[in-house]
C-alpha cells in the first residue's frame, strides 16, 4: 500500500525477552526538544533512493551503535509521524550506545536514552507483544 509523506522504518531488536527502545523528547512550546518524553523503537525516515532494509540498517547504526546482521519485514504500525514499516532485526553482539541526531535544526538532543524493555506475552504460551510507542517504561 502506498502512503503519502516520507516513508518511515523501525527496528524490532529482541534480546533475552526484551526489546530495545529509544527514549526521545518531543518538541515543547519553545520549539526545542524539551517537551514530553516517550519511548519508541529505533528508526526514522527513509532517505531518497534508499530501500527500506538499507534505511533500517542505517537507523539502527545511528541510534544504537549496533550493526544489523539480518533484517526481515514484520508489520506496519501507525506512528504520530506517519505509518511505519517495522522490521525484525538481528544485531551483532555488543551493547547498544545512544546515538546523536544529526538532522535536527536545533542543538538540543532529541534522543536521551536507551533501554531493554521486557516484552509481555499474549498468554502463557502465546506470542510476545511488541510495543511501538510508550509514554513510560517499567523501572
Amino acid at each position: 500500500m502506498t502512503r503519502p509523506g516520507r516513508m518511515r522504518v523501525a527496528a524490532v531488536i529482541v534480546r533475552d525477552g526484551c526489546v530495545l527502545m529509544v527514549r526521545e523528547r518531543g518538541k515543547g512550546p519553545s520549539g526545542l526538544h524539551d517537551g514530553p518524553e516517550y519511548w519508541t523503537l529505533p528508526g526514522g525516515g527513509m532517505e531518497p533512493g534508499e530501500d527500506p532494509e538499507e534505511a533500517v540498517r542505517r537507523e539502527v547504526a545511528e541510534e544504537t551503535g549496533l550493526r544489523a546482521l539480518e533484517v526481515r519485514y514484520a508489520y506496519e504500525a501507525p506512528y504520530p509521524s506517519g505509518w511505519t514499516s517495522c522490521f525484525r532485526v538481528e544485531v551483532a553482539p555488543g551493547e547498544p550506545r545512544l546515538g546523536v541526531d544529526g538532522d535536527l535544526a536545533c542543538a538540543c538532543p532529541r534522543m536521551v536514552g536507551l533501554r531493554w524493555v521486557p516484552l509481555a506475552r499474549t498468554g502463557p504460551d502465546g506470542p510476545y507483544m511488541v510495543p511501538t510507542l510508550l509514554s513510560a517504561v517499567p523501572e
